[in-house]
């Protein structure tokens, strides 16, 4: 799909969201809307697998969309259903049971059926506790289906989730659902509903111009830059990472296979949970991902708070696009803090400034009358693996 194609997409999304969401503010119809665009890429990539996995045994059913295939083959093969499961795990990472993929949710919608709601908590339930091998405890936190915003009644909210989920299967019949095409659709959509609920789209997630420009520096030699791009990077962490688009771009320069882990942090549950999913939809295994629920200001993360240096995680290039001037309330307790006692803290209005610090203490003589001579926004760091007070000297001037 050309680049025309998936911005049409995301607007196709948008309009729909735009019409159905009614009286409903941006925030709460963004979590249902980009929950149903995660189940969709879930499941065409899963019954691909599934596909490939059966092979001949694959149920055809040609000319009837109300019939799903995966289940007509869990219904003819009960007995060969627990080793059918473990093996595709084992390729993809995930299973999803037929009455939970989208096709069977979609019939649902169709034919406006009043198991809608209650299959969708059921999916939901399973998808967070049972499809991965790493539970995702909390994916689908934010949506709560039982919300009076979609009805009073639950035949009144099922309905409502019956029009939304039709109008969205209808939307994206004439696009791809590739993980490419869905990711950017995603990202796409945050977007829009940030400006739609009044924020910035900066809230959630690094715009691709920036990312393009941090991804770029950070992915080259840092040792010979003539030589251009790194040919692997075993880590790289973003302790801001919003929904993870910056992470993401880096991956995008490096390949697939370019990038042993991706780890983040981010403190908002909604954006954390964007994040995941962020991840998800991109094509990447749950293995190859960790993002954290926490706080880096008050350094939540208990891998980050490892006191030995020989078991302290090191990365190979450190991404961030943290608050520009976001406010924060510096304490006696926190200027005994590890990553600040000697460096000083941050005024209250420079968090994104105490961040930086947090991570990447500033040497001594960095500091000047109290205020910081790092003029940066983004910050970009690669290294080969060199310790925190280096990266810190590099962009600190």
């Amino acid at each position: 799909m050309n680049d025309r194609d998936k911005t049409q997409l995301g607007k196709t999304l948008w309009g729909i969201a735009d019409d159905l969401r009614g009286a409903m503010n941006a925030d709460d119809f963004r979590d249902y809307m980009l929950s149903f665009l995660f189940l969709r890429y879930l499941s065409d990539n899963y019954e691909a697998a599934v596909q490939k996995e059966l092979g001949r045994d694959y149920p055809q059913v040609e000319g009837d969309g109300r019939r799903v295939p995966l289940a007509i083959w869990y219904a003819n093969n009960p007995d060969d259903v627990a080793d059918f499961e473990k093996q595709v795990r084992r390729k993809v990472h995930y299973v999803i049971k037929p009455d939970h993929l989208w096709a069977s949710i979609a019939n649902l919608a169709r034919t406006q059926n009043g198991e809608l709601l209650n299959t969708l908590q059921a999916a939901f339930k399973y998808i967070e506790t049972e499809s991965f091998q790493s539970t995702f405890q909390g994916l689908f936190s934010e949506i709560n289906l039982a919300s009076d915003k979609l009805g009073k009644k639950y035949e009144e909210r099922n309905a409502k989730l019956c029009t939304i989920i039709q109008k969205i299967a209808e939307g994206l019949t004439q696009f791809s659902s590739d993980a490419d095409t869905l990711g950017d659709a995603y990202e796409y959509l945050i977007g829009q509903f940030a400006a739609g609920s009044g924020k910035k789209a900066g809230e959630f997630y690094t715009p691709q111009q920036i990312s393009s420009i941090l991804s770029g520096i950070v992915t080259l030699d840092s040792q010979e830059q003539k030589t251009g791009k790194k040919a692997k990077l075993d880590s790289v962490l973003d302790f801001a990472c919003g929904s993870g688009s910056l992470l993401l771009n880096v991956r995008k320069r490096m390949g697939p296979h370019g990038i042993g882990k991706i780890y983040g942090q981010e403190s908002s549950i909604t954006t954390y949970n964007l994040a995941r999913m962020n991840m998800l939809l991109h094509g990447m295994k749950d293995s190859e991902f960790e993002i954290f629920h926490g706080d880096s200001l008050k350094n939540d993360w208990e891998m980050l708070r490892e006191p030995n240096p020989a078991k302290k995680p090191k990365f190979d290039a450190v991404v961030a696009n943290p608050p520009f001037s976001f406010r924060w309330e510096p304490t006696e307790a926190i200027g005994e803090d590890v990553r600040f006692k000697n460096h000083g803290l941050a005024p209250k209005s420079a968090a994104d400034v105490r961040l930086f610090i947090a991570r990447f203490p500033l040497p001594e003589g960095r500091r000047r009358h109290g205020h910081y001579s790092a003029p940066w926004r983004a910050i970009p760091w690669r290294s080969g693996r060199a310790n925190s007070h280096q990266a810190a000297d590099r962009w600190a001037h």
